[in-house]
């Protein structure tokens, strides 16, 4: 049973009204936090604010040795991140243990970046007009952001977020997902332990109806969001003048050519379709298999699909746990009944135990039917066949989607033309779309939204350039 207070301007405070938490594999409460109301909120703007000031103007060294000692911190409590973060996401508890290691990196890279935000000398005397003249150009934090996290990662997710708005001098009031709090909150507590000034990060659990008192207030003056695609664009037209970087989901199509390493590309699709239960914006949905390899590739896909394990997330040897909520299974099964009823074909899977959904593998589906189309969020894949790469490239391409896609092929023609006719935000080659380090530039298009997550990328969008111009001409009296 776990037990956080709200972090609120360098303090833990509770309030009047609990929020607990409730295990999604057998529905267990193991923990419990506080909602913030209209009251806390207006605090944690001032706080914010007053946290700005000081973060502005602390040294570069500072900040960077406070990020790597919460980066040092996550690490000597590796082991009780992850429980937190599996217990309240249903993470099985080997992949959790990966999320938290992520956390780790994109805090150290975090204290790294810091280092290197730099501007430059710019000459201006390319005519004769501004002779004498030139220029600095430096980036400058841009004040108090808001952050709102998705359940799917509550920890790295919450990183890439907070990090990055830490290390360029902003501060950052940061609303986590209901169903997993507990794991920011326990980041907060290794952010105060770093030192960093009372106000610079707050964390308040509250419920979706209050976060438009953050969204709206012209005080904040970024919104960084990563959740679905209805929510994010909706809070994109109540932000006014902040800025804005959303990070909305996809249903990602991978192509597997028929040059590819078979055994190495069913492998990696399982992996990209079922961690997580497919609970994340980048698991694979849609595989485009050559029509030369396309029954070796489904002999071996299914076989390792049928291998997996499903079970309680604490288990060891669990490879899929639950879905975050009951309704989300009963969605997922009411699009493969859809589907099923339209003449598409269960290859493996299709049932759910409890707020457990069996591994899925659909044939024959009609592109136009939701577990195609929309973003499933489960541990489902449709497979298609194809004769010309060209023809799989316009077929990830036909869908309101663009976060990352993949290609398994060693044709450097059809490596480059999926790089350049790919309508997604990044383009895998050799491995699925699922595939991630976090420092690298990572968004969308499309419905997925718009601008980048990564530590150095983030940076940018939670800064504005500044330019300083000197006339340094003799000035005649």
């Amino acid at each position: 049973m776990y037990k956080f207070d709200i972090y609120l301007n360098g303090k833990w405070e509770s309030t009047t009204e609990k929020l607990v938490i409730r295990s999604p594999f057998d529905e267990e409460i193991i923990g419990e936090t506080f909602k913030a109301g209209p009251a806390e909120i207006e605090r944690a703007i001032r706080a914010a604010e007053s946290g700005f000031k000081l973060m502005r103007t602390m040294p570069v060294f500072e900040r960077a040795e406070k990020l790597q000692k919460v980066a040092d911190g996550i690490r000597r409590n590796h082991e009780e991140f992850a429980q937190i973060l599996s217990a309240e996401a249903g993470k099985p508890i080997k992949t959790a243990r990966g999320e938290v290691s992520r956390a780790i990196f994109t805090f150290t890279d975090a204290a790294e970046e810091t280092k290197r935000i730099r501007g430059e000398q710019l000459p201006l005397d390319l005519e004769s007009a501004a002779a004498g003249r030139w220029a600095l150009v430096q980036r400058f934090p841009i004040g108090p952001i808001l952050g709102i996290s998705p359940f799917n990662f509550p920890l790295n997710l919450v990183c890439h977020k907070v990090a990055p708005a830490l290390a360029c001098g902003n501060s950052i009031i940061l609303k986590p997902a209901s169903q997993t709090p507990m794991s920011a909150l326990r980041l907060a507590q290794e952010i105060d332990n770093a030192g960093f000034p009372a106000g610079t990060l707050n964390v308040l659990p509250m419920d979706s109806g209050q976060a438009h008192l953050l969204v709206k207030d012209e005080r904040l003056k970024m919104l960084t969001f990563t959740g679905s695609p209805v929510i994010g664009w909706a809070l994109k037209n109540q932000c006014g003048r902040k800025k804005v970087a959303l990070e909305l989901g996809g249903n990602a199509g991978v192509i597997i050519n028929h040059d590819a390493d078979v055994t190495f590309a069913a492998d990696r699709c399982v992996l990209g379709a079922f961690s997580y239960a497919g609970q994340s914006c980048i698991s694979v949905q849609r595989i485009y298999v050559h029509s030369s390899i396309h029954e070796r590739f489904m002999e071996l896909f299914l076989r390792k699909v049928s291998a997996l394990k499903c079970g309680d997330p604490a288990d060891e040897s669990s490879d899929i746990g639950p879905m975050i909520q009951p309704q989300e299974a009963e969605r997922v099964e009411e699009w493969i009944n859809e589907a099923v009823n339209n003449g598409a074909k269960i290859l493996t899977g299709g049932k759910r135990e409890g707020n457990i959904f069996l591994p899925t593998v659909m044939t024959d589906v009609d592109p136009k039917l939701k577990v195609s189309c929309r973003e499933v969020f489960a541990p489902l894949a449709v497979v298609y066949s194809f004769d010309k790469v060209e023809d799989a490239i316009n077929e990830v391409n036909d869908s309101e989607f663009g976060l990352q896609a993949g290609l398994f092929t060693n044709d450097a023609n059809a490596i480059f033309t999926a790089y350049r006719e790919l309508e997604v935000g990044g383009v895998v080659i050799g491995d699925v779309p699922t595939w991630r380090i976090d420092h690298m530039p990572y968004g969308g298009t499309k419905l997925s939204g718009m601008g980048r997550e990564g530590v150095r990328y983030a940076i940018e969008e939670m800064t504005e350039p500044k330019l300083l111009v000197m006339n340094l001409q003799k000035q005649e009296v």
